[in-house]
């Protein structure tokens, strides 16, 4: 039997290549033209905690093919050349996704290591759901 490859082995590999910060230096990138925050997370977590204002909700499991511009799920928003900053609850899967779609080829991906709870302990802005 072949042994599973522990996932936090798998984020500090996806780490190891994509860009990363945390939500401290994310702050500053909040409301600038050009850049789009994807939230990451289960709907349900939205409702529950809010999310980042004006960000671009992709849930982990439609992310692949909302990416690829030939896919028939494709979303506009990730055809603009946007720089994009993808989080989650606390950047595990933003940096599993992050990795995903640098390897799919979209340009200027980074994640916000320490996630949306990071983002909360260093005073962003939050919006309902």
């Amino acid at each position: 039997m072949s042994k599973i490859r522990p996932v936090s082995e798998m984020v500090a590999a996806a780490n190891a290549e994509v860009a990363h910060m945390p939500a401290a230096d994310a702050l500053p990138l909040h409301g600038q033209e050009g850049v789009t925050f994807v939230d990451l997370r289960d709907p349900r977590e939205l409702t529950r905690e809010g999310m980042i204002p004006d960000a671009f909700h992709a849930t982990r499991g439609m992310l692949e093919f909302w990416i690829d511009p030939t896919s028939p799920y494709a979303k506009e928003a990730f055809q603009t050349g946007n720089r994009f900053v993808f989080y989650c609850a606390s950047g595990w899967r933003s940096a599993l996704a992050a990795k995903a779609a640098q390897d799919m080829g979209l340009q200027n991906v980074s994640h916000i290591q320490d996630g949306f709870a990071g983002w909360k302990k260093a005073g962003g802005p939050v919006a309902e759901r």
